[in-house]
């Protein structure tokens, strides 16, 4: 039977409820994750250097999909639990429509401006030509890639996670199977990877569209265009945060591949590159869980219902100290594995890997919290905590000790530089959680 939102939530339903989220998190990172396995092991270092340099920027064009679908679900969620049922499912498609407008402009940007980004990122020789081309492809798929983001949201707030999960199986599997074909069978190297990626992200936002288009299950469907520009403006604010994250992340990205071009080489970039897949699963763990359970804060915070705030906060607030200690424990354990797979041909680079990955895992300790923390707050509505949380986390502290800790400990503190980084986020947002509490009355 599905969990509705106004239910009490023990922990059997938090993770019941919660688990599709997580689930189709982590199958959304697994897209890059097998991009980079077949290219860095098929295709060539190079080109593994390559897709891992210019990711970060592709990242940027994708983010305000994130933006959009946290911050419509936040106060669709609310405007459901205040009753108002009409103008929540007007909301919703508000939120479609928009995505698809925006996704396109953003897919004009990519392809145009990929090749000079490139360059003035500091990329040399064939690496150029290498991320014009994997950029640009990807670029084309940015549309149904904004909406794919947007849904991982509004399936939840839709009471139809497991169809969120679903379809991100489906995408996962066909990017899988793709890679094998495009660049295996067909020999379409790079661009093979590109195609595999963007085929699977069109599947991704297209057949959600499809189904909440027509008469379904689930407790909204897309209707005629509507725009509000007040509600768009909330939108924007509560999800800014998100946004916030994603651009912030892909700018410290990429300062942390020209301190590594500096201090380790082509080398630095590929050894990065294979701590951020693992580290896009791991905290996909982190990041499902808090959009799985955003909307029912949302809901209970429009019902008034802060008996239930108060249970769900202190639940998921152990439920995320304990994925962050097991994180961490499957990251040490893993470490030799995880290098192997996509660095093994290579005894120096595995050697790189290895080493700074032991070091990397400790930050898994404290990203859940500030993760969390940021995404309690979008779903209470109050996307300025939000962002300040979002702003410190993954620009101002990432960005401070990327510049700072490799003067004294050189390459080993750029792998440091995230373990300081996450920990003084974790720090503020315990105490923005502790200075709201009267507030929000949770």
């Amino acid at each position: 039977m599905a969990i509705k939102l106004y239910e009490h939530f023990t922990y059997k339903k938090l993770f019941r409820f919660t688990l599709p989220s997580i689930i189709m998190m982590i199958f959304t990172s697994i897209y890059g994750v097998v991009d980079g396995l077949f290219v860095s092991n098929i295709v060539g270092d190079t080109e593994f250097a390559a897709l891992n340099f210019i990711m970060p920027y592709l990242m940027v064009l994708g983010a305000p999909g994130f933006m959009l679908g946290t911050g419509g679900c936040a106060l669709i969620s609310k405007t459901y639990g205040e009753g108002d049922k009409e103008r929540a499912n007007k909301l919703f498609s508000m939120v479609i429509y928009i995505g698809i407008l925006l996704g396109i402009v953003l897919a004009i940007v990519g392809v145009l401006t990929v090749r000079p980004v490139a360059i003035a990122m500091g990329a040399t020789g064939d690496m150029i030509d290498d991320c014009a081309l994997y950029g640009a492809i990807i670029s084309v798929a940015l549309p149904a890639y904004m909406i794919q983001l947007c849904f991982q949201s509004i399936f939840v707030a839709a009471e139809k996670p497991q169809l969120g999960l679903y379809m991100s199986i489906i995408s996962g599997v066909a990017n899988m199977v793709l890679d094998a074909l495009f660049m295996g069978a067909f020999g379409w190297g790079l661009a093979g990877a590109a195609i595999a990626t963007g085929a699977s992200q069109f599947i991704g936002g297209i057949v959600p569209i499809i189904y909440f288009a027509r008469p379904n299950a689930s407790i909204l469907r897309l209707s005629k265009p509507y725009f509000e520009g007040r509600a768009l403006g909330k939108m924007l604010t509560n999800g800014s945060s998100e946004l916030m994250s994603q651009v912030s992340m892909s700018l410290v990205g990429i300062l942390y591949n020209i301190q590594l071009m500096r201090y380790a080489g082509e080398d630095g970039v590929s050894a990065y590159g294979v701590m951020m897949y693992v580290n896009f699963v791991f905290i996909s763990i982190f990041i499902g869980y808090s959009v799985g359970i955003a909307p029912v804060f949302s809901y209970n915070l429009g019902s008034q219902n802060h008996d239930e705030l108060k249970s769900l906060r202190r639940k998921s607030t152990l439920i995320i100290m304990s994925f962050s200690a097991c994180m961490l424990a499957l990251g040490l354990l893993l470490a030799p594995t995880f290098s192997k797979i996509f660095v093994g041909y290579d005894p120096e680079l595995y050697a790189l890997t290895l080493h700074g990955f032991r070091i990397f895992c400790f930050s898994f300790v404290f990203a859940g919290m500030a993760i969390f923390g940021s995404s309690f707050f979008t779903a209470l509505n109050d996307g300025v905590t939000s962002a300040i949380i979002s702003f410190l986390r993954t620009l101002v502290f990432q960005i401070s000790a990327v510049i700072l800790l490799p003067l004294i400990w050189e390459t080993d503190g750029i792998w440091a530089s995230i373990i300081v980084a996450e920990l003084m986020a974790f720090v503020v947002t315990i105490i923005f959680m502790i200075a709201k509490k009267k507030k929000f009355n949770y």
